[in-house]
Order: structure tokens, then sequence, then C-alpha cells
């Protein structure tokens, strides 16, 4: 760079937004930020050179200030860095859910398909379950994750085994990077399952809402033994396959609110090193019991930031802990590599990040999508399962959704600080208000992650050392490898 066009910089964040009093974030077009008071951020808009060197410098390389005759260098890196954060939503569907049956032995008051239904109509057909699989490898993403869901697919363990297999013997002449999840109660977990979930690289997810009081209230079953019953299953797995092949998820109910560090103790106790502090979505049955179920955005956070200040304590303690959360939003505010978040993306990762095959022989653009579906909203159809993938992503669903995600032609968002970290989610917009393309502000989605991105940006800048190289670690994007559970 030039002497010239080093001394004609101007200071030109897409936004800058206020955090407190005195403290303000300005975000760039590449997604960096700086942390400024009321004076540096005065001085930065009238006069950049009476900054102090160290400052100048630090908005320099966060294209925070930018010179009038930029160098080709520059040009190219800050377009490198774009594309680095566009890749997992350009890259085409990598995540493919196979919701192969409703079964399930809960009965849980939030949960869209959590009822015990035998017979036909709530299980996938053979021949929809091999066209899934065989759709799966249309897409043009180089790594494919293929996660089973439900109910509970180990109710119906031979449809599982079914497409693993199925899917493991195409790809002999694919070559793709692969990754196999099971999502599951674990209550049906036995010997010979684990010996094929090992033997073909399936890793497994559970629900675990917390100590055994609280997750037998959320997750209710006739022999009130939810808890015990899946605690072994996490157990067998890991005795059977592999120390790492389980994780977890919780779901935030009202029963949750008070006791977030009972529930991050709990992760801790069982030996689990991931937490995802997640509310409650307002889909299909949740949405239904809303009177029941739901919470404010204020009461959700003031759970959430008690239980990360609990993982945050067993860090200090030398016991490493994640909390996903926190993890998904400090890769936005911190890493050059998107991780890809599906609910954060512009355009939106549901459909072109993420497909459904869902049993009813429909494909969805989301798992949220879904649920509506189980409630009788069927308008976010994408196709039926074996129309080919390129049918499914320009069907007319598809397109709304991808237009009233992108945040270029939403005026609030091209306002708003967030707008590279943060998207619409038009699949919650359509179920709260029957149309994707909603004014963000009006939605839950929205002012949630505004909140999370405020209070986290406060914690970056009251963090000390050791605590900003655990945020760090937590902002890298998670890529495990395609490989059996089994060492």
């Amino acid at each position: 760079m030039s002497g010239d066009s080093f001394y004609s910089s101007s200071f030109a964040p897409v936004a800058v937004r206020e955090l407190d009093e005195d403290r303000f974030v300005a975000v760039s077009r590449t997604g960096d930020h700086q942390l400024l008071n009321a004076a540096q951020l005065q001085a930065a808009q009238r006069d950049p050179l009476s900054l102090p060197l160290p400052l100048q410098s630090a908005l320099k390389s966060r294209f925070l200030l930018l010179a009038k005759a930029p160098s080709p260098g520059m040009q190219r890196l800050a377009r490198s860095l774009l594309a680095a954060k566009r890749e997992t939503v350009q890259a085409g569907p990598s995540l493919h859910i196979l919701v192969t049956t409703l079964q399930c032995g809960h009965s849980c008051g939030y949960c869209q398909v959590s009822r015990s239904r035998e017979g036909a109509g709530f299980t996938i057909s053979e021949r929809d379950l091999d066209a899934a699989c065989d759709t799966v490898f249309e897409s043009t993403s180089p790594t494919l994750t293929i996660e089973f869901q439900g109910g509970d697919p180990l109710l119906r363990p031979e449809l599982v085994e079914r497409a693993v297999r199925r899917i493991h013997d195409r790809n002999r002449g694919e070559g793709r990077r692969l990754r196999f999840v099971v999502a599951s109660t674990l209550h049906q977990l036995d010997a010979g399952l684990c010996d094929f979930l090992r033997d073909h690289g399936v890793f497994l997810s559970t629900s675990l809402d917390g100590p055994a009081w609280l997750h037998d209230r959320n997750r209710p079953t006739p022999g009130r033994d939810s808890y015990r019953r899946t605690v072994a299953g996490i157990r067998l797995a890991r005795e059977r396959i592999h120390p790492d092949c389980v994780s977890a998820l919780m779901t935030t109910t009202p029963h949750s609110l008070p006791h977030p560090e009972a529930i991050v103790d709990e992760y801790v106790e069982l030996g689990l090193h991931d937490v995802f502090l997640r509310p409650l979505s307002s889909y299909g049955f949740a949405k239904r019991n809303q009177a029941r179920l739901g919470y404010s955005l204020e009461r959700f956070e003031a759970f959430y930031q008690r239980g990360l200040d609990r993982v945050i304590e067993w860090n200090r303690r030398g016991v490493p802990m994640r909390e996903v959360y926190a993890g998904i939003l400090l890769n936005k505010m911190l890493s050059p590599f998107d991780g890809g978040f599906v609910d954060l993306q512009s355009p939106c990762g549901a459909g072109s990040s993420v497909l459904v095959y869902n049993h009813d022989g429909h494909v969805y653009p989301s798992d949220e999508a879904r649920m509506l579906a189980a409630t009788g909203d069927v308008s976010l159809r994408l196709g039926r399962i074996g129309e080919p993938i390129g049918v499914l992503l320009s069907s007319g669903v598809q397109r709304a959704l991808h237009a009233a995600s992108l945040t270029d032609e939403q005026p609030e968002c091209r306002r708003c600080a967030y707008q590279l970290y943060c998207a619409p989610n038009p699949v919650e917009a359509w179920a709260a208000h029957g149309r994707p393309d909603v004014v963000p502000s009006t939605t839950e989605h929205c002012q949630r992650h505004q909140r999370l991105f405020d209070s986290m940006f406060r914690r970056l800048d009251a963090a000390d050392p050791d605590l900003l190289d655990l945020f760090h670690r937590w902002a890298h994007p998670q890529h495990e490898e395609a490989k059996p559970c089994a060492a």
C-alpha cells in the first residue's frame, strides 16, 4: 500500500451497534469487528489519523479503515474472506435427514412426533427410503451427513441398517466423505445394534434434558424411567462402540428455566463435553401448547446466561466443556470459516444446506418445516421423494424461502451490524405469520439473536486472556472425521 493511500483511509463499517453507554461494536464488510468507546468511535468517524497507531492498524487489518485506492492484495483478501464465509451454503445440501418412523415411546408435550404410533402411515416405505438414499448423491457437496430422525429410528433398526448399507455401497463409486448420525432415545440399543453401528461408522445423538427428575418430567414414558434407560444406552454405546460416539441435546422447557446449573452439572457428571442450551422451537405441538409451554425471551436469556456462566466455571476448574450455542455465535464473530449453522445463513440453509426426506414420502427444506406438516400445514413441501434435487431446489417454495432470507434485500438487515452473522429465518416466519417475507424484527428469531450477539460481544469485551482463549477455541467449526466410532 502506498504512503498516499495509507493516509487517505476512511472509516467504513457496514454498521455500528451500541452495546452499552460507552461501548460500541463496529463490523466490517468481511465480518471482522472492533470494540470501541464513544471517543474512539467519534475520532474514527471524523479523523481516523488522530487515533493511536495500534488502533489504526487494528481497524485496517479488519477492513474498517479502507484506503481510497486499496491494493489488489487487500481486495483479493476481502473476496477470499467473504467466499470462506459463504462456502457451506454454496456447496449444495450436505445434511440429509431421513425420517424413518414416527414411532416413539415418549409423550413429550412439545414434540411434534412423540406419540406411540403403530401400523401403516407412520413409517417410511422401503421404496421411498431407497430413493432418498440415491437422491443424497445428487448433491454437489463433497461431504454428506446422513442423519436418521423420527420418532425414534431405533424402533425400526432394519430401516436404518438398510439405508446405511445402501449408501455405503453407492459411495464405493462416489468417493464422498460420509458421516452417519442416529438421533435416538437409545432405549432400544443392544449389543447387536452397537456392533453394526461401530462397524459402519455411525454416531449417536440423544436427548438429555438434565437430571433424572427434570428429564423424566420433560420426556415422560409409561414406566417413568426415561432418564435411566437413556443413561444406560449412553453407557452401553461407550463400552461397545467408542467412548466418544454419543452426543446429547437438551430442550429448554418452563420446568428447565430455574435450573441451568443443574443441567450443566448433569452433563459434566455423565462425561459429556458439549451442552447445547437451546430454546424450545415454537412448531407443531409446542405451538399448539404455547400457553403451557411458552416463555419470554427475557426468561430464556436469563437461563442461558446462567448456564453459560456455569460452563465457563467448569472450564476454569479444568473440566473441558463447550456450550454449543456460544460456539455457533463465536464462530460467526471470530472465525474466518463458517460452521454452517442452518438457521443463520443467507441465503437460508433450509433447502440449500439441508434436505429432509420424511416418512410421508415428501421432501422438506428443514426439520422445522416437516414439524409444520405433522400438524397439518404442508405448505413447505418441496416435492416427492425421488424427484431430482434440481427440481426440489427450483420449486416455488424453495425460491420463496431463498428470496425471503437475503439480508441484502431486507432494509432492516442492511442497517444491522450483525447482517454478516445472522439472517432472517423464513421457515419460522412462515410458521408464525403464514408467509416467509415478514419484517425480521417482528420475529422471535431476530429478537433472540440480537440479544445473544449483544451479550457475547459484552463477554468478549470483558474477557480475561484465559476466557478469550476458550472463546477462540469454541469459535472454530467442529469438523468431525467421517470414520467408524471405533478407535
